[in-house]
Order: structure tokens, then C-alpha cells, then sequence
């Protein structure tokens, strides 16, 4: 198996509290794809909503995918000021929420 070259992907998979409206999480979404905008280590943002039919989700139902050129800038964008300033308004809005960052790996056949 084979990682690709310092690519890192940052998934912060989340569960928003009850209360909270569908508005009021789409200016949230806006707000966190503006980062690519803000964060020069940022390179790319994506997001999603659970679609699955498994039911597996336990309650998550966002998905956001951001991706980083290097684990280095992933740091730099944890300590960006703007994205903490962001994390300090999205994080009070969550009542679950899963952090994962992975170098993607592609499978090589024989």
C-alpha cells in the first residue's frame, strides 16, 4: 500500500444539537468552507450529510472533509487564528463530533 505524498485529510464528522436550524447550519457550512479563503494550508473543502441506509450512523449526521497538503499544515491550521475562531463557534453547537486526520492510501494489486 502506498500513502500519497504528504496529503493529509482532515474528516471532523458531527452530530448538531437539537434545536439548532437547518439555516443556522448552513451559514455554519459557509462558514467553514470560507477557511479554504482564510487558511493558506487549507487546500480543499467538501462536505456531506448521511445518506446511508446501513443506520449506522449513531447520531452523526454532517461529514466535513478538508484537505491538507502536509500533517505540518494541518497544524498550522489548528493554530490559525480563524479557524479558531470558527471552532470556537461550531464546537458549542455540537453534541457529538469525531476528529480523524489520515494520509489517504492507495491499495496496490499484483
Amino acid at each position: 500500500m502506498e500513502e500519497a505524498k504528504g496529503e493529509v485529510k482532515h474528516i471532523l464528522i458531527a452530530k448538531f444539537k437539537d434545536g439548532i436550524s437547518e439555516e443556522q447550519i448552513e451559514e455554519y457550512i459557509k462558514e467553514y468552507a470560507n477557511l479554504v479563503n482564510l487558511v493558506p494550508s487549507m487546500k480543499a473543502f467538501q462536505w456531506g450529510k448521511d445518506v446511508s441506509a446501513e443506520n449506522l450512523h449513531q447520531g452523526f449526521t454532517h461529514v466535513f472533509e478538508s484537505t491538507f497538503e502536509s500533517t505540518e499544515g494541518v497544524a498550522e491550521y489548528v493554530a490559525h487564528p480563524d479557524h479558531a475562531e470558527y471552532a470556537n463557534k461550531l464546537l458549542p453547537q455540537l453534541e457529538k463530533v469525531i476528529v480523524v486526520d489520515y494520509k489517504p492510501t492507495k491499495v496496490k494489486f499484483n
